[in-house]
């Protein structure tokens, strides 16, 4: 890991990314979407702060559990600016998360329970998969892995029935 002396208060978008383990474009990435700010020099180079690396880190174990850009990026937006996330800020947002992140579990594990059903029979029929139709909001109307609005045949006649509005194309 290459080291950064002391007195260098600012790093070029290669030294975060060589300190933060995150590629260049990710850091372009993340500064579009707001996560961290670099100001531009004379020849329009991007320098970053010492505390982005504290924030890409943050960034970056965030998404490791799960935790959309959108949400991370309203946690950072409620620090002090120039100011790196701490131990009580992580503390205090994984707290916040954590009823999301069980939420997601559960989902996760009903997926994982319903996937055998569907790799058992093959077929993802709406009438009974979990997957694709989950409390069986469709089996009361049609059959088949996908809804498929009624098209037009040859020989129809104008008292054929249109396809309904409420059937999926």
């Amino acid at each position: 890991m290459p080291q950064i002396p002391e007195k260098i208060h600012e790093l070029t978008v290669g030294q975060l990314a060589a300190r933060s383990g995150a590629a260049v474009s990710a850091l372009h990435f993340y500064e579009a979407k707001g996560l961290i700010t670099s100001r531009r020099t004379s020849g329009n180079q991007r320098r970053y702060t010492r505390d982005a690396l504290r924030r890409v880190a943050f960034v970056r174990a965030a998404q490791r559990v799960g935790i959309p850009l959108a949400t991370i990026r309203d946690a950072l937006a409620e620090l002090p600016e120039e100011r790196t996330p701490t131990r009580e800020d992580w503390a205090r947002l994984s707290e916040a998360w954590r009823s999301e992140l069980d939420e997601r579990i559960k989902q996760l594990n009903r997926l994982r329970d319903h996937l055998t059903d569907c790799i058992g029979c093959g077929c993802l029929s709406l009438d009974t998969c979990a997957l694709s139709n989950p409390d069986d909001a469709f089996g009361d109307r049609l059959t088949g892995s996908r809804l498929m609005a009624e098209r037009p045949r040859s020989g129809r006649t104008a008292t054929t029935p249109a396809p309904r509005e409420d059937q999926c194309c």
